[in-house]
């Protein structure tokens, strides 16, 4: 039999006053409550959050209280991309994510996808789409 989950009331989670100030702050931290469970059961390895930089000061210090490895990549002045998760998952997406994500090469967009979670056999179409390979229908078989 599972355990119970015990559930915490929205009035007690520990908001700082920048982060409640914001009317887009709490399904920000809703979310990544819900990450953090996740990470915490095992469910994925590698998470992906753009939040803005006053959001960023509360989930860091989550993060860093609880040991979990993370980085940050500026997105622009105001916004950045925070990855966080397991030790190894997080130093391969740090070895190859030091540019802005939308100029990752076909190869780098396909492996973050895999590291992410993302659905497997979309990341492939997505790969063979972009990569100017086709679809599954259009390639020989490897035998051919």
């Amino acid at each position: 039999m599972a355990e119970p989950i015990a559930l915490i009331e929205e009035a007690q989670w520990p908001l700082s006053p920048a982060t409640s100030r914001s009317p887009d702050a709490l399904p920000i931290l809703r979310l990544f409550h819900h990450h953090i469970y996740e990470y915490s059961r095992g469910v994925r390895s590698l998470f992906l959050m753009t939040i803005t930089r006053p959001e960023l000061a509360f989930v860091l210090a989550k993060l860093e209280a609880q040991g979990i490895p993370h980085f940050v990549q500026e997105v622009n002045p105001g916004k950045v991309n925070l990855f966080f998760g397991r030790p190894a998952f997080v130093a391969v997406a740090r070895s190859f994510v030091t540019r802005p994500l939308n100029t990752l090469s076909v190869e780098e967009d396909f492996m973050l996808g895999m590291l992410l979670g993302y659905d497997r056999e979309q990341q492939c179409l997505r790969f063979l789409v972009r990569s100017g390979r086709g679809l599954p229908e259009d390639l020989p078989l490897a035998a051919e």
